[in-house]
């Protein structure tokens, strides 16, 4: 590790690390043979993980960089909440993989869990890119969750039919907040108080939040998205049921008319499965839930995203 040296990224970074984002990613999926880039948007529009992770979680983030040259050898973002610490996206650039630059980068953050106190530190993976799976498993993380990548290109006039309780989902509002934890606790035993706020003000006009209503006037689920040239996502969210989180996620789908919009959606709720296939969903990449530490099995359904990733 002589010739590089770990520090936080900093806002003169900011380029240079939405250049190393598009470019890692883009790169690693070429050479798999995908024939298409991962990221269609310009480089620069990468630079929103920047923003958002930035927003969110200010200094939480390692970059490695060459001694010599100055340059951004690789990078990621971690997040610290109230019960865990999630690792973010992971980048190394392309000249410097196979280099242990990654295994620095992960080393970081598993010192920083373990030195805070933190009962576990969570990720989602691709389980396709097995240098990637390999990294995470020798540093003691382990599969616990099997996710399909699902993309649904929402026609102009919007997605044909419904869910059942769609009419029971509403916009998030800033007092649901409280709520959304205490039912994220309670199915994902996570809680990220200040990513829901951040998703319902909106201060940067690219996320919606929607909530799901009982009988009771409680919520039975909640669904984050985002919209911006870089990520279309629906993500993160929770549900006491399949069919609340299909009913939140069709709510969310409006949104996006015109456009493909990605959702990453648990193997085994195989209702909520079938339902996106019926809006015409794709498979295009599986993705695993992985923690190093403590983990109770979900009580209900948990969808993940990345945009804002914090497990």
């Amino acid at each position: 590790m002589s010739y590089f040296e770990l520090r936080p990224l900093n806002d003169s970074d900011r380029s240079e690390y939405a250049d190393l984002v598009h470019s890692s990613f883009n790169a690693w999926y070429w050479k798999k043979g995908w024939g298409a880039d991962y990221f269609r948007c310009q480089p620069g529009d990468a630079a929103v993980f920047y923003d958002i992770y930035n927003d969110l979680t200010p200094a939480c983030s390692v970059a490695a960089i060459n001694k010599k040259t100055g340059r951004l050898m690789g990078a990621c973002f971690y997040h610290p909440r109230e019960h865990h610490v999630s690792l973010g996206i992971m980048s190394v650039h392309p000249s410097y993989c196979g280099k242990g630059v990654g295994k620095a980068l992960v080393n970081h953050i598993v010192d920083f869990t373990e030195s805070k106190g933190y009962k576990s530190l969570r990720l989602v993976g691709s389980a396709i890119n097995m240098d990637s799976f390999s990294l995470y498993n020798k540093a003691g993380f382990a599969p616990v969750k099997a996710y399909h990548d699902m993309v649904v290109q929402v026609p102009g006039n919007g997605i044909d039919g419904n869910a059942a309780g769609r009419e029971r989902v509403r916009d998030a509002r800033v007092e649901d907040a409280r709520s959304m934890g205490e039912l994220e606790f309670e199915i994902s035993g996570i809680k990220r108080l200040q990513d829901y706020l951040f998703a319902i003000e909106n201060r940067r006009g690219l996320f919606q939040a929607k909530v799901i209503e009982n009988e009771q006037g409680g919520l039975d689920g909640f669904m984050l998205s985002i919209k911006h040239p870089a990520l279309n996502m629906i993500g993160p969210g929770v549900a006491r049921t399949e069919e609340d989180a299909a009913a939140l996620i069709c709510a969310s789908l409006k949104k996006y008319k015109g456009e493909a919009v990605l959702s990453v959606i648990p193997m085994d709720c195989c209702r909520l499965v079938r339902q996106m296939y019926d809006w015409k969903a794709r498979n295009v990449e599986t993705h695993l839930f992985q923690v190093r530490g403590e983990f109770k099995p979900f009580n209900g359904v948990s969808i993940p995203s990345f945009l804002p990733e914090t497990g």
